[in-house]
């Protein structure tokens, strides 16, 4: 179990490192306009075209705590034509929009921290992992709750429980990436003021 656990370690290490590699001006500039172009964009005409569809009715990916018997209620209010637009969403606009703030973070991060933390070998470095696993608990929520939603109103044991932790779990890891951006973006800058004559 151990040796599992130094595998493990050291792919995260060398994904972490990889992300750096990748991370130049250029690319972390790129990745800022994708991700704003989306979010300006792209993501109020996917708001209003889920406001129509689920009548107004919260959503499991949008909510911070809920019960699996609130995603039981979500999906009986969204009706049989708002769940399978909420299960089209899921696999269209949450395919991309993931993978949007995932390149945008994880290279600013990488890029920042870099400027931040120039220790290589320090263990701060792999706090550029965090939107990686925004994403994947991202992908892991979208699966869950679809299927919830298309066996409505049969239950689904297991997953209309694990939906809410998958969905708690996104958002320490998102909201997490934007909190360590900013602290890092202040240190870098401090950094290069105190290196400046």
């Amino acid at each position: 179990m151990l040796d599992g656990w130094g595998y493990n370690r050291d792919m995260l290490k060398t994904l972490s490192i990889k992300l750096y590699t990748l991370s130049s001006g250029t690319i972390t500039l790129i990745a800022l306009v994708v991700f704003a172009l989306v979010v300006a964009f792209v993501l109020p005409a996917q708001a209003e075209r889920a406001e129509a569809s689920s009548g107004g009715a919260d959503s499991p990916d949008t909510s911070f705590f809920y019960t699996s018997q609130d995603l039981y209620d979500m999906a009986e209010a969204y009706g049989t034509e708002g769940r399978a637009a909420y299960v089209r969403a899921r696999f269209t606009f949450d395919l991309v929009f993931p993978l949007s703030y995932l390149f945008f973070l994880a290279t600013s991060i990488s890029w920042v921290m870099q400027r931040a933390v120039p220790d290589a070998e320090s263990r701060w470095r792999l706090l550029n992992l965090f939107p990686v696993f925004g994403a994947l608990f991202d992908y892991l929520e979208n699966i869950s709750a679809s299927v919830v939603m298309l066996n409505y109103p049969q239950y689904t044991p297991i997953l209309d429980w694990l939906t809410p932790v998958l969905t708690l779990i996104k958002w320490f890891f998102v909201n997490g990436s934007f909190v360590i951006l900013v602290p890092a973006v202040v240190v870098a800058v401090m950094r290069r003021t105190h290196s400046q004559p």
